[in-house]
């Protein structure tokens, strides 16, 4: 216990909280049992140890911050570490990366029910499953899903500002009027094509050059490690799944040909299907379906992007042209809270009700002229015009 105490006081002597992620603010940190959901490298670990530093750092000797990939823990369960700091006086737990320990859902339960006084705050994997987990956390735990810097929160790591979130709604009601106050702190587009290539993961900070490298590591870790441990995805298969995330990222946006594509890179439809369902579940692509079908893990997508621009520009640069960075940013942006669909007659559709068209500067309406609540989503515009909204402001959601 002693050298975790020790590890804990290090990190956080070394966090700073200059920039805090807006999710900070979106937690009821009240309750007993918090999960928190996300891919590796957007900043989990980070969050932590800021709350702990500005809201906990009168009582550190009842705080306790456990990452479990320490090998300290190896040596006794997570349920004995929780007993043993509650005998101690213990009253808020940190548990970072459970999806590295393998029966960490029903020891979390364990200690919920055991120890009422105890307040467990949880991070791991985007494919961490609560609900079906084998003791179900789903009625003790509120789970929050984390995602990368929005174009929001990157302009205020960069620039040091502190801009607001602008609800979905009135960015369609007020665009105008919230883009004209906007354009009066910032340049949107002066540093809008910085954030497609290099700003959706914190670590960008650590080094730009670096930062594709690391990209491919973050995927690599997701493929290799976590569907392995956590979706028992056979290992001889994973260069097959490397294979599949290579030709979806060779033609963003992907529509899948399932019986092509089975035969091209040799396994069967269910298994592809599967693998498919796999990547969007670990945060690698967004795919897109019909409206108003339920989805499953045997269900083909109607269309395929990589999750976010700096995939794009990492593992597809030659690929990576304006029309596919301009959708794939939307989608990013957009379904984070908001549920995205494909469809026939624009681009997509938002909570199945707004209908989206993406284009550049001179997009016109000619498509969406017969379509209610339709809009058009401009690039390379500071400012739009009735139903013309410009593509940086959805980048304002989160």
């Amino acid at each position: 216990m002693e050298s975790i105490y020790k590890k804990q006081e290090r990190l956080l002597r070394n966090t700073t909280t200059d920039f805090i992620r807006s999710l900070m603010h979106d937690i009821n940190w009240d309750m007993r049992l918090i999960g928190i959901k996300g891919a590796r490298g957007v900043g989990k670990s980070t969050l932590l140890l800021q709350y702990i530093k500005l809201h906990l750092n009168h009582k550190l000797d009842k705080v306790l911050y456990v990452s479990l990939d320490n090998i300290w823990i190896a040596n006794q369960s997570l349920y004995e570490l929780a007993d043993n700091f509650v005998k101690l006086g213990g009253e808020h737990l940190f548990i970072d990366e459970v999806h590295k320990y393998d029966n960490w859902a029903t020891e979390i339960k364990n200690i919920y029910d055991d120890f009422p006084n105890l307040k467990v705050v949880f991070t791991g994997s985007s494919l961490l499953q609560v609900l079906n987990a084998r003791a179900d956390l789903s009625r003790r735990a509120i789970t929050y899903t984390m995602q990368g810097l929005s174009y929001r929160e990157f302009l205020n790591y960069e620039l040091h500002l502190n801009l607001k979130k602008i609800e979905f709604k009135d960015i369609l009601k007020n665009h105008i009027a919230i883009a004209r106050e906007l354009l009066a702190q910032i340049k949107p587009l002066a540093h809008f094509n910085a954030y497609l290539q290099y700003g959706y993961f914190p670590f960008y900070k650590e080094s730009i050059d670096l930062y594709p490298f690391r990209i491919n590591e973050v995927l690599n870790m997701i493929i290799d490690i976590e569907l392995p441990h956590l979706r028992k995805v056979d290992i001889s298969y994973l260069p097959k799944l490397k294979q599949l995330l290579a030709i979806i990222a060779e033609s963003v946006p992907f529509i899948p040909n399932v019986s092509k594509l089975s035969a091209k890179i040799g396994i069967n439809r269910n298994t592809l299907v599967q693998y498919l369902y796999f990547l969007e579940e670990s945060r690698i692509t967004n795919n897109l379906y019909k409206a108003n079908f339920g989805i499953s893990r045997l269900q083909k997508p109607d269309k395929i992007y990589l999750e976010n621009t700096n995939f794009s520009f990492a593992i597809a640069s030659k690929n990576s042209n304006s029309g596919n960075l301009r959708e794939t940013f939307f989608i990013n942006q957009v379904a984070y809270k908001h549920k995205i669909n494909y469809t026939k007659q624009t681009d997509f559709v938002v909570d199945n009700h707004f209908y989206f068209e993406i284009g550049g500067k001179n997009k016109t309406n000619k498509q969406i002229q017969d379509i209610e609540n339709a809009f058009i989503v401009s690039d390379d515009i500071e400012i739009g015009f009735k139903n013309k909204i410009p593509l940086w402001l959805f980048g304002f959601l989160y």
